[in-house]
């Protein structure tokens, strides 16, 4: 840890102490349930007085996330999407984490928003209730009226959350700095994953840009009769307060009411796939977090779609990487689903890519039998994140969470209707979309910005031939190369000629009696003088001259090439 990390861990020691202490405590829980002390495993247990040593190691990972606040909550929202990171078991696992923040008190509620807005809270409603209608991590909402007879929600952010987020920001980047160097958590890219959060959380902190977002959603459908985007007041919006069109509808998951008033569920599934398609592969932009609580039906079949934090945005080349990456799953072609994730996904050195292929085949063999009316697009998707993941591959962000949105948006449709397939969908617009990318439209779009790189090209290259024919004649040309995987060998070289000098010089040392000495002459012992630190260097050569050999042992290549 750096010196200039010092005042930050003084500063929020108290919340460190907090985290340590509840990761010891399910750390703890784990060791033990993984040797089988089977005498210590009452001893922890968590906040309920369950035992917690009796959990699955996901579920210990999910309560330890709990235990930690909203911050660590959100983390575990986050990291649930990312089964090519934390593997798909453990981001199931994740999906169940909910946060149970309670609601701030009304008359905190009244003074942000009176000092966010500038004017008292009975000039800008004309009624508030106090009541939250809703409580989550980063705020609470609140049903309001205006003056003009509209009915609206307020959503509120939660006093001093801001402070708290920064505080256990800083201290999730210091843990994750940590991580790296524990190879056991290396596989999980910690300092990216951490990074990637931070970005995600600072959005979510930031009302104004949902605010933008739904405008956006606006002005995409505003004639499309099949949506309802609820309408937002900007004057009534800050960065900490988003004031928004309350649409009363009947809640997707609300499968009694929505049987009970005669609405065809299998209808209604349909066109919320549609729906989704034209937005992923038509808008460009779409609705990242479709689960039945956040989709509502109003009169005429229409779509109204709630909370948009979450928004994902993909461009004309993401978009051809992903409609390769779908077409691989639902098509069963294992050669395409293979070369899209090594173009598109990070890839560690030594990839094995005919292993990867093999197994990608493997993987299409598996669903080769099945009916596409009959492939659950989740149960895919799931087992190439498994792939994905034993060959160490990160996906970009948006791909996976472009996967998930699908995934949520299949469990949805066959909650509504259980023959609902969305591979079956895709199946229906995959020439659809292969005529849309062929199309000349996006041909020419295509072209204009090859035309673009190669104009940039051109006038940059002849500069940078001049800057580096300069720095040859000059004799200033270097050239740097990045050694990967070069410091354990490096450092075991420097650590055997440290031995082997440390060996020479104690044996002369020895040979040459340099004192102090331990034993005078003895005639019946045969026994001359021996020199102390010639002794001790000797013994301490052999030491590191023994854990070297066991560490490269433990490499399993010392009689390998």
């Amino acid at each position: 840890m750096r010196l200039t990390n010092i005042p930050q861990l003084y500063r929020n020691v108290n919340r460190w102490t907090e985290i340590l202490s509840v990761l010891s405590r399910y750390g703890l829980a784990d060791w033990i349930q993984r040797f089988q002390f089977d005498f210590a495993k009452g001893f922890l247990k968590d906040r309920d007085g369950e035992v917690l040593a009796k959990y699955t190691r996901e579920a210990r990972v999910r309560m330890a996330l709990e235990d930690l606040g909203p911050t660590f909550i959100k983390l575990g929202q986050i990291l649930s999407t990312r089964p090519d990171i934390v593997g798909v078991d453990q981001a199931e696992e994740l999906k169940k984490l909910q946060a149970n923040v309670p609601a701030d008190p009304p008359e905190q509620v009244r003074k942000l928003i009176e000092e966010e807005l500038g004017q008292p809270i009975d000039q800008l409603f004309s009624t508030f209730e106090d009541k939250a209608l809703a409580s989550a991590s980063i705020g609470q909402v609140h049903l309001a009226r205006l003056f003009t007879g509209e009915k609206v929600v307020v959503k509120v952010q939660h006093h001093g959350i801001e402070k708290k987020v920064s505080e256990d920001l800083d201290i999730l980047s210091g843990l994750a700095a940590l991580a790296e160097n524990v190879p056991e958590f290396r596989d999980y890219h910690p300092k990216a994953t951490v990074a990637e959060f931070q970005r995600a959380l600072r959005r979510e902190l930031d009302f104004g840009r949902e605010e933008r977002n739904i405008l956006q959603f606006e002005a995409a459908f505003e004639h499309n009769d099949t949506v309802e985007i609820p309408k937002v007041y900007p004057d009534l919006c800050t960065p900490r307060i988003l004031t928004m069109e309350y649409i009363d509808g009947i809640k997707l998951n609300e499968q009694e009411r929505l049987v009970a008033e005669g609405i065809d569920l299998s209808e209604v599934a349909r066109r919320g796939a549609e729906l989704y398609m034209h937005m992923i592969f038509d808008t460009g932009f779409y609705h990242a977090d479709p689960h039945p609580g956040n989709m509502v039906l109003l009169p005429g079949d229409v779509i109204g779609l709630l909370d948009f934090g979450m928004i994902g945005r993909i461009d004309d080349r993401l978009r051809e990487d992903i409609e390769d990456l779908l077409m691989g799953i639902t098509g069963r072609d294992a050669d395409l689903l293979t070369a899209t994730i090594v173009r598109i996904g990070s890839t560690p050195p030594d990839l094995d890519e005919r292993a990867l292929r093999r197994d990608a085949n493997d993987y299409v063999s598996d669903f080769a039998n099945q009916q596409l009316e009959g492939l659950n697009f989740a149960d895919a998707v799931n087992e190439m994140f498994k792939i994905v993941r034993n060959y160490r591959i990160q996906l970009p962000p948006q791909v996976v969470m472009l996967l998930k949105t699908m995934m949520m948006l299949d469990g949805t449709g066959r909650m509504l209707n259980p023959q609902f397939s969305l591979s079956e969908l895709l199946h229906k617009h995959r020439r659809r979309i292969m005529m849309k990318r062929f199309s000349p439209q996006r041909r020419l779009r295509k072209l204009w910005r090859m035309y673009n790189e190669l104009e940039r090209l051109a006038e940059v290259m002849p500069r940078r031939i001049s800057e580096i024919l300069e720095l040859v004649r000059v004799g200033k040309f270097d050239i740097h190369l990045d050694h990967r995987r070069l410091e354990p060998s490096v450092n075991r070289m420097v650590m055997g000629i440290m031995t082997a000098a440390l060996f020479i010089g104690s044996s002369q040392m020895l040979s040459s009696d340099v004192p102090p000495l331990l034993f005078k002459e003895e005639a019946w012992l045969q026994m001359k003088d021996i020199s102390i630190p010639g002794a001790i260097g000797l013994v301490i050569s052999f030491a590191i001259g023994f854990r070297l050999v066991m560490a490269i042992n433990r490499s399993g290549k010392l009689d390998r090439e």
